[in-house]
């Protein structure tokens, strides 16, 4: 049997290595745009120097070697033949399977604005092409531009700090990490980054990129009438799945990506998905988790993604750790909010009804594993006659006679 897994990040790596561990005899083959094998979540680390291309890589060493797979590496796929059973490469080579995991996941989207998808120097930061070109273009401007104030939009920023350039961040909200952060932690960064330089417009739009002679980027035109000069922008606004190989294959797709249900499968017998071409909920945790689960199902498992806690998100710049779990804001008012402030660490806790739906610690971290436990369960807290902020695992468990603890 030919098993064939179409991506090398998060969900085909493990997914591969999951179907190596559950059979030893069967035939793996990993078909892969990148040449290599790295993390994503940690490119601001090659931008600024911590990481060269082989220090981003998340496998061990010898990997593909040591689990038995075949890789093949800077080939894409571009069609893909359901009832022939084939997909087609860009080297125009066929690869027959038996069954296969869609995990090519996503790429940057430009949105409509005034040559930004055609003047020169607009770079997104989804893959390590992004990065190495980034780098390369950084060294040679004096102006940098950033459209999106999302985790990858502040990765990018963090990055670029130790360069000679004028960093500006451009956001139509109102803070930097919007959906990660509230104010009062948004803030806290944002005061460090400007210490930093950065220069930050919240609230407004970009309307028009302003080219020259060339087709390089002058600046940003804004809703406003202001220009912010730049002469090279980093757009992270968005991503859209990587799904076009699809298209007339029979393969059922929606607005957000592909569709699987919650054991990975997809519409098309033996045909399985997960991770960012889904485009449900596009964070390195639940491609993981997804890539397991739909690999477990194509050895003959019964396995399903019953969890789908996955907006947890861990962060540190500017030597601040935070990390943010659930919802950050209360959605109406019959939730409740607990906040508390002791020097340079901050906490803040969602919850109605005794359930915990959200929270955000910053600087201590100590207690983000217990709040990740009692978000996960929906344990009642409603039972612990203590103040909130002092709850631990003591509070939860109980202890049977065999030393076995217990909810």
């Amino acid at each position: 049997m030919a098993y064939v897994i179409v991506g090398a990040s998060a969900s085909g790596i493990n997914a591969a290595r999951t179907l190596r561990e559950n059979d030893k005899n069967i035939e793996i083959i990993l078909v892969s745009k990148d040449e290599y094998v790295y993390s994503r979540c940690i490119l601001h680390h090659f931008l600024d120097g911590r990481r060269e291309i082989e220090a981003l890589d998340f496998t061990p060493k010898n990997f593909f070697d040591m689990y038995n797979i075949k890789w093949i590496k800077g080939v894409e796929v571009i069609g893909i033949d359901i009832k022939e059973k084939k997909l087609k490469l860009s080297n125009n080579e066929d690869l027959s399977y038996d069954k296969v995991l869609l995990a090519a996941g996503s790429s940057s989207f430009l949105p409509p604005i005034e040559n930004l998808r055609t003047a020169n120097n607009v770079i997104g930061l989804r893959n390590l092409d992004d990065a190495i070109k980034i780098k390369e273009e950084a060294q040679k401007v004096k102006n940098v531009a950033i459209l999106g104030a999302g985790l990858v939009g502040v990765d990018a920023l963090a990055g670029l700090l130790d360069y000679d350039v004028n960093i500006t961040l451009i956001e139509m909200g109102d803070r930097i990490l919007p959906l990660q952060l509230d104010n009062y932690a948004a803030e806290v960064y944002q005061e460090r980054l400007k210490e930093e330089g950065v220069n930050f417009k919240f609230g407004v739009r970009a309307e028009k990129v302003v080219v020259d002679d060339n087709n390089n980027p002058v600046s940003i035109k804004l809703n406003t009438g202001e220009e912010v000069p730049c002469e090279l922008i980093i757009a992270c606004t968005g991503v859209r799945s990587n799904i076009g190989f699809l298209k007339d294959s029979g393969i059922e797709c929606d607005k957000f990506g592909l569709i699987i249900n919650a054991k990975g499968e997809t519409n098309a017998k033996d045909v399985y998905g997960a991770g960012d071409i889904t485009g449900r909920n596009p964070i390195w945790p639940t491609a993981v988790k997804e890539g397991l689960i739909a690999a477990s199902n194509m050895i003959g498992k019964d396995v399903y993604m019953e969890d789908f806690f996955g907006s947890k998100n861990t962060m540190n710049f500017c030597g601040v750790a935070t990390m943010s779990l659930g919802l950050v804001n209360k959605p109406d008012d019959s939730y409740k909010e607990e906040k508390q402030v002791k020097g340079k660490d901050y906490k803040k806790i969602i919850h109605k009804d005794g359930i915990i739906y959200g929270a955000i610690v910053q600087g201590d971290l100590s207690y983000v594993g217990v709040l990740t436990q009692l978000i996960k369960e929906n344990i009642d807290i409603r039972k612990v006659k203590k103040p909130l902020f002092d709850i631990d695992y003591s509070d939860f468990f109980n202890e049977k006679e065999n030393l076995e603890f217990v909810y």
